[in-house]
């Protein structure tokens, strides 16, 4: 079972797995691939050894609360994620710089928000596939300009807490998907009277009802990571300091 644990007077954080005593496998150059070192490790050993006579406590990571920059599958990126004493909240970050590096944490005092810096259609999706659900012949590329145009107005004036998310529809984390409410979709569909007739506004009719909810029609919201950092606490700091100063006179007498 994992236990995220946080040192007090230090402000160090590690997460123990049951990973922590594997050994570690070292091939030997020139030499067939059964031969190896093995290296007895113990991570959470050590790191005990690091903060001896300093306070240690269980952190909670907070349900839902990861996030990166980065797609879900990328193995090297930074990511936040909250986590609590009972008392405070905490920023965790979470990173390495190659695949070979074992994860880093770093507490982070302070929080952090998503903020929406844009919101689009899925423009190329979309001509893509009324091309290939109404035909080339049966729509001319001025009305598909036109649909994407009127389309594009109408989302400026959508306000997003009025949306239903989709779920897991994005491979990134700061890229999240909405359908169309009912009043977005009455009027997009009222404009597109005005560009196609008859069984033209037909066909677009259907596709529109097709594709509101799961589709080319979602409308895509980019976010980025706002962090919130606040200030050590004095009280912290100075806890912090002097118990800096009482390790290095244990080891001076050693």
């Amino acid at each position: 079972m994992n236990q995220l644990i946080r040192c007090v007077n230090c402000d160090e954080i590690f997460l123990k797995t049951p990973y922590d005593q594997w050994p570690e496998y070292r091939f030997i150059k020139d030499r067939p691939a059964e031969s190896f070192w093995t290296i007895a490790k113990d991570d959470f050993r050590d790191f005990l050894k690091i903060h001896r006579s300093h306070k240690l406590e269980d952190l909670k990571i907070l349900e839902d609360s990861i996030i990166s920059e980065k797609d879900y599958a990328e193995p090297v990126k930074v990511s936040y994620f909250k986590a609590t004493n009972g008392r405070e909240k905490f920023v965790i970050k979470r990173f390495r710089e190659n695949i070979d590096e074992p994860l880093r944490y770093k507490l982070i005092p302070g929080d952090f928000s998503l903020k929406l810096i844009n919101i689009e259609i899925q423009s190329q999706e979309i001509e893509k596939q009324l091309k290939r659900e109404i035909g080339d012949d049966a729509i001319s590329q001025k009305k598909i300009d036109l649909f994407l145009k009127v389309y594009r107005r109408i989302i400026e004036a959508v306000d997003l807490k009025n949306l239903e998310r989709v779920p897991e529809e994005s491979h990134n984390p700061l890229e999240i998907y909405f359908k169309m409410d009912d009043i977005t979709l009455s009027y997009l569909l009222r404009n597109c009277r005005n560009i196609f007739k008859n069984k033209e506004f037909s066909d677009i009719e259907d596709f529109v009802y097709r594709h509101k909810d799961d589709g080319v029609l979602l409308l895509k919201a980019t976010y980025k990571i706002k962090i919130t950092e606040i200030a050590k606490s004095k009280k912290r700091a100075t806890l912090a300091q002097t118990s800096l100063v009482v390790d290095k006179k244990i080891a001076g007498k050693k």
